[in-house]
């Protein structure tokens, strides 16, 4: 019997197959035609005859989490924040272990959103009033010490030797003053959780990580992308221009650049048992992080 290549959030395709059809089949959606858009942690699927987009989240996910995502994007959508616009039927719909989102699809050229067109939604983002959805405190250094548990993939080594980083991290953030108000921020603001609008603008399409924090995360966020994913530095001071503010002549730049940096290793690095071949990319990012190369580029997981 030939085993089936593993889908996101642990579970196999033809698995995957059925939660989408049984939550489709909960609130009256046709997926006879469904196509996987992305899937290295959630699944993001594509009804091609309902324009509507299924996000089905991985195991573990909080039922609860995803309520407040919706409750949240529901808020955004009553203000007229630029939001991808939630699907309107009654959801979350949970089916096992899983809970689904449904969301209107907007067609997108080939070319990414680029960083510049992430300045006017972050800005409105982060001077919105006080949400109406109590959000969780922004807490990078703790997202880090739950995925360093849970890391498989690394030598007892390698993994010693970035609980050791995220420990002088730690001491070295006691130590930044921020200097812009604190407030909603998205928490993984980037080119792929954004997507061009009809009108040449762009909207913010990926709630999960949506927190109340300092902005400066979201746009040190912003400057990684740009940096290790080859966007060069145009690109990011084509951002930093829109936005009216340059993270990096701030003097907390480098370590929130550096405890961003480790957060994507290490969420990436828990989630190889679900995404084998991302191993060597890893493995890559820790050998740059040893040598304290700031400059290397990063291929996309």
């Amino acid at each position: 019997m030939t085993q089936t290549a593993p889908a996101p959030g642990g579970f196999d395709e033809s698995e995957m197959y059925q939660i989408l059809e049984r939550g489709c089949a909960a609130v009256g959606l046709d997926c006879s035609d469904a196509r996987l858009l992305r899937g290295h942690t959630n699944a993001v699927i594509h009804l091609e005859k309902e324009q509507v987009v299924v996000k089905i989240a991985r195991k573990g996910t909080s039922a609860g989490d995803v309520a407040r995502t919706v409750r949240f994007v529901h808020w955004l959508m009553d203000i007229g924040f630029p939001t991808v616009p939630l699907h309107p039927v009654e959801q979350p719909v949970p089916v096992d272990e899983h809970a689904l989102t449904f969301w209107q699809y907007l067609p997108q050229p080939a070319r990414p959103v680029a960083a510049y067109q992430l300045a006017k939604p972050l800005y409105a983002l982060h001077t919105l009033p006080t949400s109406a959805e109590a959000l969780p405190l922004h807490d990078n250094l703790a997202a880090i010490r739950r995925a360093l548990s849970s890391i498989t993939c690394l030598p007892d080594e390698s993994v010693s030797f970035l609980k050791d980083h995220a420990a002088q991290l730690e001491s070295a953030l006691q130590a930044v003053k921020f200097d812009l108000p604190e407030g909603v921020i998205q928490g993984d603001p980037q080119h792929r959780n954004a997507l061009h609008t009809a009108d040449g603008g762009a909207v913010l399409c990926d709630w999960d990580t949506v927190t109340h924090g300092h902005p400066e995360w979201d746009l040190v966020t912003v400057e990684v992308h740009c940096r290790r994913f080859g966007h060069g530095t145009q690109h990011y001071a084509a951002f930093a221009d829109a936005y009216g503010w340059d993270v990096t002549r701030w003097s907390g730049y480098q370590t929130l650049a550096d405890i961003r940096e480790l957060r994507m290793i290490t969420t990436n690095a828990r989630k190889v048992r679900h995404a084998p071949s991302s191993l060597f990319e890893v493995e890559r990012r820790v050998d740059g992080l040893r040598h304290g190369d700031r400059a290397r580029q990063w291929n996309i997981l």
